[in-house]
């Protein structure tokens, strides 16, 4: 479905590539919000998550992520990586200017938008969050990879969130072990 849905926005730059960053790298609404070209090392393929993007009473406020741990690197998939780096070199920004300078709104209309012009049914944009991981813990990822990599403060939220996913990962290559719930839930 987002492949779909992604297909509709080729032809509108900023969007198409505000949601290949949500859904490649897995970033908050508002980490993503609030990027700018000096985030992205590209040499080494990480996004730096730093801050994160509001707008409160029609002010634009920058603050830090949602909690400490929301503090961290996140590594970006060679394609997406080499997209984002020409896409970044045309819009001829400075170091810290927003990449994508727009609000939250925007992009529910865009997904509205989007969601129509493809024929899927409704994606919720922090549904994209959640394939990212889905796609992390089919690749054989742990739940303490994917606390650390989406910036989560306690494993147990994680577990409580995703823990059905890895459940059904495991059952995919070849069968869940006795006990893989109950594990889980105590991680």
């Amino acid at each position: 479905e987002y492949l779909q849905f992604i297909e509709t926005l080729k032809g509108k730059p900023a969007s198409y590539y505000a949601f290949e960053t949500l859904y490649c790298c897995g970033l908050r609404l508002g980490e993503m919000l609030a990027l700018t070209p000096a985030d992205f090392d590209f040499e080494r393929k990480i996004i730096h998550v730093t801050k994160s993007f509001q707008r409160i009473k029609g002010e634009d406020i920058i603050t830090p992520p949602k909690t400490e741990k929301g503090i961290r690197r996140v590594l970006m998939p060679d394609f997406y990586a080499d997209k984002m780096r020409a896409y970044i070199e045309s819009l001829q920004l400075n170091e810290n200017d927003r990449i994508f300078p727009f609000t939250k709104s925007y992009l529910h209309h865009e997904i509205r938008r989007g969601c129509a012009d493809s024929g899927v049914k409704r994606i919720r944009i922090h549904g994209i969050r959640h394939s990212h991981i889905s796609l992390l813990i089919d690749m054989g990822f742990t739940l303490k990879d994917v606390q650390e990599w989406l910036g989560h403060s306690d494993i147990k939220m994680t577990a409580n969130i995703y823990a059905h996913q890895v459940a059904r990962a495991r059952a995919a290559a070849g069968g869940v072990r006795a006990g893989v719930f109950s594990i889980l839930k105590e991680a």
